[in-house]
């Protein structure tokens, strides 16, 4: 059947040398030129027998409250800019705050969890594209976040449903996206997009948000090109000091329940020293669940502060950026290390625990960001379901002779975990707190709790 056009919708302005490719629910228009952009432009169906939606925020319900429909069906929202580094670009309309934002541009295969994801810092200064169609069906509450504040620079969906239903739910999407200044954009065809990203890889982006009544033209669409191509490249990025606390802080809140709401910890078996580089707090929950006093420090925090502490174990945390130029963590997890310290990374604090240990580390094509991806345990087969979120892996042509794989991604084979031969330091790529995720690997909080049990 052929797509149903939307009434008179303005399209931007292009050059005359491009050819249109349609599908039932895109419509591309691909300049042949290869300095010009290319250009997706979504088509919104006929709306003549959709049901009618109150004015207002664009979480507004629908008048038959039997009938909710997405925001692609509703038409009449500011339109957005979506532009990549290389060129490419997508129009679609903003769920936002208005203005634009730059970042790396990278997907995120999650169905659930796009609070959490959106509040993770280890997304600071990327914009986050989710592939599962439908965002924002349950809104948006105060307990489901990961930090204080969104870290993500934006973000990219299919579509918003217009009516969120949760008991817990307190705000929807689109306004929690404006109280946090947050530039987002809906209506693109999320699937061209990953594809593109998985081909070319992640690379720098623009989302341009345009005032109610403005369209994008070619010197908007150049503009938002010309923005994403400004953009630092994330390889070479010391993003953990920029995110992490500027003080040294104490944790209790342990795991949250149903009825409930979040616990305190009553329990202080170990004294662990957590390093903030970006640390989600699910991660400080589960620690706290399993007894362990907290104490949170800055990501540019010394040995020797760290060991005035007299922790029984060391944390090091998850966080946004490129390792590498984490000179500082870097000698000071080495140092703790070879102290005998029981030492426990996730994520980033993985990489740094690398590091640490004469391991290097690369940049990846397109990273790995969702809540779906298969990693094998190596020493004894067994297959956990984890959630993920890194765009540097640890390279294992490099490790020595002290430091050796004990997990591996089932999707590209590169290394998901590590551990000392001479140390109790062990560290994982991915997030064994879930938060989203399933909790398949969160046996690894509890061998941390073992290896500072055992060193008591």
């Amino acid at each position: 059947m052929p797509a149903l056009r939307a009434q008179a919708r303005p399209e931007p302005a292009c050059p005359a040398d491009h050819r249109v490719l349609k599908s039932p629910r895109l419509e591309c228009a691909a300049f042949r030129n290869p300095a010009s952009p290319k250009r997706f432009q979504s088509t919104i169906p006929y709306q003549s027998q959709l049901p009618e939606v109150s004015s207002g925020r664009l979480g507004a319900l629908v008048n038959d409250s039997e009938k909710p429909v997405l925001l692609s069906l509703k038409g009449n929202t500011p339109l957005a800019i979506l532009a990549l580094a290389d060129g490419t670009v997508f129009t679609g309309q903003s769920i936002g705050a208005a203005g634009s934002t730059l970042g790396e541009v990278v997907f995120n295969t999650s169905m659930t969890g796009y609070q959490e994801i959106l509040t993770d810092p280890s997304y600071c200064q990327q914009i986050v594209t989710l592939t599962y169609p439908h965002i924002g069906n349950y809104g948006t509450n105060a307990e489901d976040v990961e930090s204080a504040r969104v870290h993500a620079a934006g973000l990219v969906i299919k579509d918003l449903p217009l009516v969120a239903s949760n008991f817990r739910s307190t705000r929807d999407l689109s306004t929690y996206l404006c109280d946090h200044g947050t530039v987002a954009i809906s209506n693109i065809d999320t699937r061209a997009l990953t594809r593109h990203l998985r081909e070319h890889g992640a690379q720098n982006g623009c989302i341009l948000a345009l005032p109610a009544g403005q369209t994008p033209d070619a010197d908007l669409i150049a503009k938002a090109v010309q923005s994403a191509r400004s953009a630092p490249s994330m390889a070479g990025l010391d993003l953990a000091k920029e995110v992490s606390t500027k003080a040294t802080y104490t944790w209790s809140q342990a795991e949250w329940a149903l009825g409930i709401g979040y616990a305190l910890a009553d329990v202080d078996r170990f004294h662990v020293v957590a390093y903030d580089f970006g640390v989600k707090s699910n991660i400080l929950r589960m620690l706290a669940a399993r007894g362990c006093k907290l104490t949170v420090v800055p990501a540019q925090t010394s040995a020797q502060a760290v060991q005035a502490l007299q922790p029984d174990g060391v944390f090091l945390s998850n966080g946004p950026g490129d390792p590498q130029p984490c000179a500082y963590a870097i000698a000071a997890v080495a140092q703790l290390i070879e102290s005998g310290v029981p030492t426990f990374g996730i994520c980033l604090g993985h990489q740094i625990m690398a590091l640490a240990s004469g391991a290097k580390t690369f940049k990846m094509k397109f990273g790995h960001h969702g809540a779906n991806h298969p990693v094998k345990e190596l020493s004894s087969g067994r297959v956990s379901i984890t959630s993920q979120n890194h765009g540097f892996a640890v390279d294992s042509d490099s490790l020595p002779t002290n430091l050796r794989a004990t997990h591996i991604s089932l999707f590209d084979n590169t290394i998901q975990g590590l551990e000392r031969t001479d140390q109790p330091a062990f560290c994982f790529q991915g997030h064994p707190e879930a938060s989203p995720g399933p909790p398949d690997i969160a046996y690894l909080f509890d061998r941390f709790t073992r290896e500072m049990e055992a060193r008591a």
